[in-house]
């Protein structure tokens, strides 16, 4: 089986969408998406990473989204609606999308986003038929059934369709037929949804393309319970045949950071009946992301190879236990089915040699992450000095704490040993160091999240995993956007050779 080629040698930052600036009280694909990109090129950074772009449900998180293929509403600018004649300036004027500029209100953007959309779609009918016609028609293999889902989910008033009409929950022909003919104009409006994203979507990212960027979306290797892949796919999940509620669910074992371990709910994947069906599930959502993304992250990879099995009648995932997956078969597939499809793996925490072997069969590089790299002994594979071409650094993750707060709230022991490998003192700018540092590493790819650069502490944070509440808010303001620092990381760029590799000189 042909291996993947490695990754081009650069600079990258995480960059959430919702993180963007705008005026809307969210990121979106709007103006000030393209001036980021301009930031982003003026800065020599070549892989942009994103985080999954899906329609998020309870709790806001983009890994748990109501579809694997469906793309995120609150994403859609309204300015380019108003441009495109589907608005009209004065119906925004006095709404209220938030009082903080730096973090999204997602109870605002749920009461007033639809509402909006419902506006524009009144005018679509008319103006944008023809290509609505055409967008469905294309994407008619997951659109259909994700609009119809949304629509009983809406007409449901939310409910888990695990909690529907058994003749709706369990896919009953004459059901779906009667309740797409009653509400026809309703489905019509989640499709005319989906058009606009994926029209917004495909001009940002053919702009970034343009600016030799390349984007990367991570991939969560579970769909989630209350999600159309769900409903339509129940067949491959550990699902009760009758109740369609969950048998064993994922998750990760004890270990020294949780004595009870990770209970994450998701269905795991039933992988007999996966390989009976050819793999078509997997197959066809790979396919729907390499149109969203030029790189996939493929999240918790060791899942692939052997995932962690909990009852799901269980409180805690301390009793869980390891089965065997079937990786070699599903990424044979896919890689035939998408000879250029490129992937980064997830190999985070404590990963067995059957892991790294299949990372390594097939070429996929695997992630470092600084700040889990101090122990007793300078000894770790996520300090620089063990750092294999084909990985990618990261100073930070949407996980963690950024790097500024990772140093802030560091003991005096780990300050200690940060200061000694790194050879620092107290008069340096350790964020700064410690950032060239990354970049001069031999790692292909050396990411960092935005707020890194910015020297942000956890006030910015993406996510507290499990915690709910106060995750996937943070924004970026306008005046964070520093030609002075673009400069900066365009001249470490060139430093460690991770700027002309092929780009076209724009100076």
């Amino acid at each position: 089986m042909q291996k993947q080629e490695r990754l081009a040698r650069g600079n990258g930052v995480i960059l959430p969408i919702f993180s963007i600036p705008s005026n809307y009280g969210i990121g979106t694909f709007g103006k000030k998406a393209y001036e980021a990109v301009d930031f982003l090129s003026d800065a020599a950074i070549k892989y942009w990473q994103i985080l999954p772009l899906g329609q998020t449900s309870y709790g806001d998180s983009p890994y748990q989204s109501f579809s694997s293929f469906a793309g995120n509403p609150y994403f859609i600018d309204l300015d380019m609606l108003i441009e495109d004649g589907l608005l009209d300036r004065e119906e925004l004027d006095n709404l209220n999308f938030g009082d903080n500029e730096r973090y999204v209100d997602y109870g605002i953007q749920y009461n007033l986003r639809y509402r909006i959309l419902e506006k524009a779609f009144d005018k679509a009918k008319d103006l944008k038929a023809d290509e609505i016609k055409e967008f469905r028609a294309k994407e008619k293999d997951w659109v259909e059934d994700y609009a119809l889902f949304m629509a009983i989910k809406r007409e449901k008033f939310d409910v888990s369709w695990l909690e529907w009409d058994d003749d709706l929950k369990n896919r009953d022909k004459k059901a779906l037929k009667e309740f797409r003919k009653k509400n026809s104009e309703l489905i019509d409006f989640y499709i005319f949804i989906q058009y606009e994203f994926f029209k917004q979507w495909e001009k940002l990212k053919e702009y970034a393309n343009r600016k030799e960027i390349q984007i990367i979306g991570d991939l969560p290797i579970y769909v989630a319970l209350d999600s159309c892949d769900a409903w339509v796919n129940s067949d491959i999940l550990k699902l009760d045949p009758n109740t369609k509620e969950p048998i064993i669910v994922g998750g990760a074992p004890p270990d020294a950071y949780s004595e009870d371990g990770q209970l994450w709910g998701n269905p795991v994947y039933d992988w007999d009946k996966l390989k009976e069906s050819n793999y078509a599930f997997w197959i066809k959502r790979i396919g729907a992301c390499l149109k969203l993304y030029d790189i996939l992250r493929l999240d918790h990879f060791r899942g692939f190879e052997a995932y962690y099995a909990i009852p799901a009648t269980d409180d805690n995932a301390r009793y869980g236990k390891w089965e065997e997956a079937k990786p070699y078969e599903l990424f044979d597939k896919i890689i035939k089915a998408y000879p250029e499809a490129r992937f980064i793996a997830e190999d985070l925490g404590y990963i067995t040699k059957e892991v790294d072997d299949l990372k390594n069969h097939y070429n996929f590089p695997g992630m470092n992450v600084i700040q889990f790299a101090f122990g007793e002994n300078f000894d770790s594979n996520y300090l620089p000095h063990n750092y294999e071409r084909n990985s990618v650094v990261y100073s930070s993750t949407h996980d963690s704490d950024t790097l500024k707060g990772f140093l802030d709230e560091a003991d005096e022991e780990l300050r200690g040993l940060i200061d000694k490998y790194f050879g620092l003192d107290d008069d340096d700018d350790k964020l700064a160091k410690i950032i060239r540092a990354l970049m001069a590493s031999v790692s292909d790819i050396a990411m960092f999240e935005i707020q890194d650069f910015f020297g942000y502490g956890n006030e910015s944070k993406i996510n507290s995993p499990s915690t709910i509440g106060n995750n996937w808010k943070w924004r970026s303001i306008d005046s964070d956007y520093d030609d002075n620092l673009a400069k900066r990381i365009k001249e470490m760029s060139k430093i460690y050779g991770r700027y002309n590799y092929g780009q076209t000189e724009k100076e």
